[in-house]
């Protein structure tokens, strides 16, 4: 039997959950900690980053889930307006610039998202 320490996968969620162009949060639990991270569904991708600001070191998302400007084109800091693409997590705009998000690793698997390594997050 496989303990926790020995996951190397961990279920987030069903793609059909996310619409194209949305966010989804959620909190990986680590032995010493929990990190915070996010998820972007873009068409049949989804792209997956830490929920903190590369810059001010605060939480992303304006609201629960709402992580994109109006146009659905960037990330965007909820803190100073930085933006980010959704498929790198390179800062294009605002204090941050140069400096990306921090990307976990993410697969699909028979239409299912499960993050790769939880323990290594953060």
């Amino acid at each position: 039997m496989k303990k926790d320490s020995d996951v190397t996968s961990k279920f987030l969620c069903k793609l059909s959950d996310l619409e194209n162009l949305s966010c989804k949060s959620f909190t990986v639990d680590h032995p010493q900690k929990s990190s915070r991270i996010f998820i972007i569904r873009k068409a049949d991708d989804v792209f997956g980053y830490l929920n903190v600001c590369p810059h001010a070191l605060a939480p992303l998302e304006w609201n629960p889930d709402d992580f994109l400007d109006e146009k659905k084109e960037f990330i965007i800091c909820s803190m100073h307006g930085a933006k980010f693409t959704i498929e790198e997590g390179t800062c294009v705009e605002g204090p941050c610039n140069g400096v990306g998000l921090t990307k976990v690793n993410l697969n699909i698997t028979d239409g299912t998202i499960f993050i790769d390594n939880p323990k290594k997050v953060g």
